[in-house]
């Protein structure tokens, strides 16, 4: 095969321990598992932020990663408005989709990159078997060096392609799979946010309602001060019948 095949052989071998490592990595329990999801809605309806906090720091999955920044932010800043706090969640989840999405890139850039180093191992192999041919003596040597240029330019071409291919259907696979994650990680993060307006909403209402209540009693209910009786006198010694 030349000696395109070295380069060739370790593309084919990355993209073996690629494909391995997306099989075990790129599963739904490491973007959105159940059991996360049940310990925050719980969390959250006790209005429990700072322990879910904690929580999805020590979890490492993308839905945890955008429950840690909204809640970072929310509890840094209280007086932010819901809106801004929904801002939040939809950066940190855009970056995680992002992370997802590039991380499988790199098998659709081997299966590129393979057919044209195969490719140039072809042009090698035929430039190598016509300057044989030129320096045979005996026309049965030079029909020899040329098919064993031949050969080499074909055998390049078929690995360079095999690897190719391969690259590309495990990528349309893991594709595939990525994206139905990240459509159950979207409905994931709507649904936590969802709750945790809601309670917003409650603390809010809550709020205005202690607010509103008055410190001291209404004047209605006073006594006016010229209907309060008028205080007693003592009564006088009579000092005439001693």
């Amino acid at each position: 095969g030349g000696i395109m095949m070295w380069p060739l052989g370790l593309l084919s071998v990355t993209a073996v321990v690629l494909i391995l490592l997306y099989f075990l990595t790129i599963r739904r329990a490491t973007v959105v598992s159940d059991r996360f999801m049940r310990v925050a809605e719980s969390l959250i309806r006790k209005r429990d932020y700072l322990g879910l906090v904690g929580y999805a720091h020590r979890r490492g999955e993308c839905i945890a990663r955008i429950t840690q920044k909204t809640l970072d932010f929310a509890t840094k800043n209280p007086d932010a408005q819901f809106n801004e706090i929904r801002e939040v969640a939809e950066a940190e989840g855009s970056r995680q989709a992002s992370t997802l999405n590039q991380r499988i890139s790199y098998l659709a850039d081997i299966g590129a990159i393979a057919p044209m180093v195969g490719l140039l191992g072809t042009v090698f192999g035929m430039i190598k078997a016509f300057l044989e041919i030129n320096t045979g003596n005996v026309e049965v040597v030079r029909q020899m060096r040329l098919a064993g240029g031949v050969a080499e330019a074909l055998v390049t071409t078929a690995s360079g392609l095999s690897i190719g291919i391969i690259s590309m259907i495990f990528y349309s696979v893991f594709r595939g799979r990525v994206q139905r994650y990240l459509s159950e990680l979207e409905a994931a993060a709507t649904h936590l946010l969802a709750l945790l307006g809601s309670q917003f909403q409650r603390a809010g209402r809550y709020q205005a309602q202690e607010q509103s209540l008055p410190s001291e009693p209404p004047e209605d209910y006073a006594v006016p001060r010229s209907q309060m009786p008028a205080p007693a006198r003592p009564e006088q010694a009579d000092l005439h019948g001693v």
